[in-house]
């Protein structure tokens, strides 16, 4: 049987963590579901592993002189210098990895002296799609559209929509011949396939494709030695990943709360958590936690804190303790996935659930540090939560005749 356990203890179709994973087939074609294993470890966590490996090959795939990331810096240089939109967008893991892209490339934009203040934000594909002049896209603008196989249905009619109206569009995506690469003026392509249907790599590649973007924009190189290292400190985390699972994973349902960069990541906890494990979670903005929506929860709720952002920490600090403080008050069951730095400054028994920790990586910039240094652990939970609740994360329940019939009826 595929990915049948061989004498070594290992799946036959295990991947190599250090190795490239494969590439989009020729001629191009949407994979398929992965085939079931029955225990771990699951495909995802094989592609957990192999990111900080796949994370450095893609900044040397595309940066340098000519690379596809100098290509799309020069665009989004070219749209922001002459009062262009510019906009992120796509669907799901997608989606959550556009929202990145938006923070790391404002942040670039910035550091670059370009006007980026209100023009450079993300939006959801589907609405880009249906109002693409509300938008802002047009003449002189630039869209972004981010889809790991380039299948997307509302992502490609976003592109679509945006070349109606005379828009530049751009695709990050893992290959080059995609139904959306046909759709864009410039692609950007990572190259290597996820495994999993439970998106890991899928999430982690634009946001290093962005960085590097992001680099090119300030005229520099992505240092790709610091990127593998924090991915590499982040995967590293098994056992206490172990641990804080274990603590949620009887939770009736689990909130996950953030502020600033560190927002996407919370979207994409909530979405890996839901795909992988089926416990029912939502994302909540920090303030927007403290200012209603604690008297929904109890002692069965679980809630996560993501703080890494190292942008206004003090300030956000201060205000982020006050989530446990009170979650402490009511009895949730709380951890957090917390910067080094911020570790000492969150007392320990606000997170009795446990917590997850991020290298600082000073030599990258914030956004790029936050973003990237959350991923392998937001993706580590989410992986042991299947674990501790007996669910394969890999088919997100589509080995389910149900969920498979349901998917077919959303038109995915």
């Amino acid at each position: 049987m595929e990915g049948a356990p061989t004498a070594t203890g290992r799946p036959n179709d295990a991947a190599d963590p250090g190795g490239p994973l494969p590439g989009p087939p020729e001629p191009w074609a949407p994979t398929a579901m992965p085939s079931p294993r029955g225990a771990p470890p699951w495909r995802m966590t094989e592609m957990i592993a192999a990111e900080p490996a796949l994370a450095e090959r893609i900044v040397g795939r595309v940066s340098g002189p000519g690379g596809a990331a100098e290509g799309l810096a020069a665009a989004l240089r070219s749209a922001l210098a002459r009062g262009g939109i510019v906009l992120t967008t796509g669907c799901g893991t997608s989606e959550h990895a556009a929202l990145g892209a938006a923070e790391i490339l404002r942040e670039a934009a910035l550091r670059a002296g370009l006007p980026a203040g209100g023009r450079l934000a993300a939006g959801q594909a589907l609405e880009v799609a249906l109002d693409p002049g509300g938008a802002g896209l047009g003449p002189g603008s630039l869209l972004i559209a981010v889809s790991h196989e380039g299948a997307t249905a509302a992502t490609n009619r976003a592109l679509r929509a945006a070349r109606s109206r005379g828009a530049v569009t751009a695709l990050v995506t893992a290959g080059g011949r995609s139904p959306g690469a046909g759709l864009a003026d410039l692609v950007l392509a990572t190259g290597e396939l996820d495994a999993s249907w439970c998106h890991t790599v899928g999430y982690l590649s634009p946001l290093v494709a962005a960085a590097a973007v992001g680099a090119a924009l300030v005229r520099e190189t992505l240092d790709a030695a610091a990127v593998r290292s924090l991915l590499a400190a982040g995967a590293a985390q098994a056992e206490r990943a172990e641990e804080l699972a274990a603590a949620l994973a009887g939770a009736r349902e689990l909130l996950v709360v953030a502020s600033g960069a560190d927002r996407p990541a919370a979207r994409e906890l909530v979405l890996k958590v839901e795909e992988a494990t089926w416990l029912p979670s939502a994302m909540r903005d920090l303030e927007t936690l403290l200012h209603g929506h604690l008297p929904a929860t109890g002692s069965e709720t679980g809630l996560v804190l993501i703080l890494a952002d190292r942008a206004a920490r003090p300030d956000r600090l201060a205000r982020a303790r006050q989530a446990p403080a009170a979650a402490a008050a009511i009895g949730l069951r709380a951890g957090a996935i917390l910067a080094r730095d911020a570790d000492p400054l969150v007392a320990a028994e606000l997170t009795p659930a446990g917590r997850l920790l991020v290298d600082e990586a000073p030599a990258l910039p914030a956004a790029v540090a936050a973003l990237l240094g959350t991923a392998a652990p937001l993706q580590l939970l989410a992986e042991h939560l299947a674990r501790a609740r007996g669910t394969d994360p890999d088919p997100i329940r589509r080995d389910d005749p149900r969920y498979r019939e349901a998917a077919a009826a959303a038109g995915d």
